[in-house]
C-alpha cells in the first residue's frame, strides 16, 4: 500500500470534520481540507495520511551526517524522508520538500529494508523531511527493520503527541531531536509551535533507553541569546544526562530568512558555555578542525577524530578510553 491510506491518531467529529491526534497542533480538518502538516487530509469524514510509501529522499550517508556522533561512530546509514512537516519554520533547512510538491518515487516498509540490507547499512534513518508525519510508513517499517537486525534513526523535531510516541519508541534505537530554541516566543513566531512537547519527546526517548543527540540550530539574532542557551543547556544536563551530545548548527540564510550567518564568535561562545555543564558539545557547519573531535571528559585525551565524514577512532577500545580506561558514553 502507498500514497492514500488511513492515518493513525485521529476521532471524527459531527458535520464529518476530523480531529488529527498525532502531533499537538490537533487540527480540526474539515472536509477535503489538510492538516498543518499538508499530508494528513479529510476526505468524506476519514482522515487519510498522503504520503504512506512516497519517498522524496534516499541515500546511503555517514551516521555523523544525521549528526549522530555517539552511535555507531564512522557507520553508514541508509537515509529516508518524505514530504511535509508539522512546524514551519522560516530558516527550514529542507524546505523543497517539507512546503513543496517534490516528486517522489513509491516505496514500501519491505522495499525499504532489502535495500538497506543490499547496501551493508547500519539500518535506517527517517530524515530530510519530518519523519513523524510519516508516522504510519515509518513504525511499519522500523517493525520489519527491527526484525531484520537493522537499527532504526529518527531525526526529527520532536513535536508529537504522548500516545503515539509511545507506540513508536519501541522500535526507534537513535533519536536525534532538533530542539530549535528555548522561548515560546521564538517557537510561536519563528517555528509555528512549541517547544515543550519537544522536551517531553527528548526525555520519554531517554527513558525508554534509546540512544539521543540534541542538535541547535544557532539563528543570528533571534535564538542565539546567552541566557536562552544556557537555560537549555542546563535543561539537557539535568533532564537527559551529562553524556548528552548537544549539536549546535550554524545557520545561513535559507528559505524565508536572510539573517547573516551565524558569526563564528557567537558559536564558540555557546560551546564554551555549554562544555561548562555537559561532557560533548559539537559545532556543525564550522570550518574548525577541533570542532567535531570527541575527547574523553575523564582524561582529556582524543578517542574519535572527525576530519569531515572521515572517523577515526586512535582513542577508543570498544567504548573504553585507552588512555585512561573510562567507559563512555558512546555506542558501538
Amino acid at each position: 500500500m502507498h500514497g492514500v491510506t488511513e492515518a493513525a491518531y485521529y476521532v471524527k467529529l459531527p458535520g464529518e470534520k476530523v480531529e488529527c491526534r498525532l502531533c499537538p497542533h490537533t487540527c480540526v480538518i474539515a472536509p477535503g481540507k489538510r492538516g498543518v502538516c499538508r499530508v494528513r487530509e479529510n476526505r468524506e469524514g476519514r482522515l487519510i495520511t498522503r504520503n504512506y510509501g512516497r519517498c522524496s529522499s534516499l541515500a546511503l550517508d555517514p551516521i555523523e551526517k544525521k549528526p549522530l556522533y555517539h552511535f555507531y561512530p564512522g557507520s553508514l546509514i541508509l537515509s529516508a524522508g518524505t514530504v511535509g512537516c508539522n512546524f514551519s519554520c522560516d530558516f527550514c533547512q529542507n524546505w523543497e520538500i517539507a512546503h513543496q510538491e517534490p516528486e517522489t518515487v513509491v516505496i514500501s516498509p519491505d522495499d525499504l529494508v532489502r535495500k538497506a540490507r543490499e547496501v551493508d547499512s547500519l539500518g535506517i534513518a527517517y530524515t530530510y523531511s519530518e519523519p513523524l508525519v510519516w508516522f504510519e510508513f515509518v513504525l511499519a517499517t522500523a517493525q520489519l527493520a527491527r526484525n531484520a537486525g537493522l537499527k532504526n534513526v529518527m531525526v526529527t523535531n520532536g513535536f508529537i503527541r504522548p500516545e503515539p510516541l509511545k507506540e513508536l519508541l519501541p522500535w526507534i534505537d537513535a533519536w536525534n531531536i532538533d530542539v530549535k530554541g528555548f522561548s515560546l516566543e521564538f517557537y510561536r513566531k519563528v517555528v509555528k509551535g512549541d517547544y515543550r512537547p519537544v522536551l517531553k519527546t527528548a526525555a520519554a526517548a531517554v527513558d525508554s533507553g534509546s540512544h539521543v543527540e540534541i542538535t541547535t540550530l544557532l539563528v543570528t539574532g533571534l535564538n542565539d541569546d546567552s541566557t536562552e542557551l544556557e537555560e537549555l543547556v542546563k535543561w539537557v544536563a539535568t533532564n537527559l544526562g551529562v553524556d548528552t551530545p548537544l549539536h549546535f548548527s550554524r545557520y545561513f540564510p535559507r528559505y524565508r530568512l536572510e539573517a547573516p550567518p551565524t558569526p563564528l564568535e557567537t558559536m564558540r561562545r555557546a560551546r564554551d558555555m555549554a562544555r561548562k555543564h555537559l561532557h560533548y558539545v559539537y559545532l556543525g557547519n564550522v570550518a574548525d578542525p577541533e570542532a567535531n573531535n570527541t575527547y574523553c571528559p575523564v582524561c582529556g585525551e582524543l578517542v574519535i577524530r572527525r576530519t569531515g565524514y572521515h572517523v577515526s577512532l586512535p582513542g577508543l577500545d570498544g567504548r573504553i578510553c585507552r588512555s585512561c580506561g573510562s567507559e563512555l558514553a558512546i555506542v558501538r
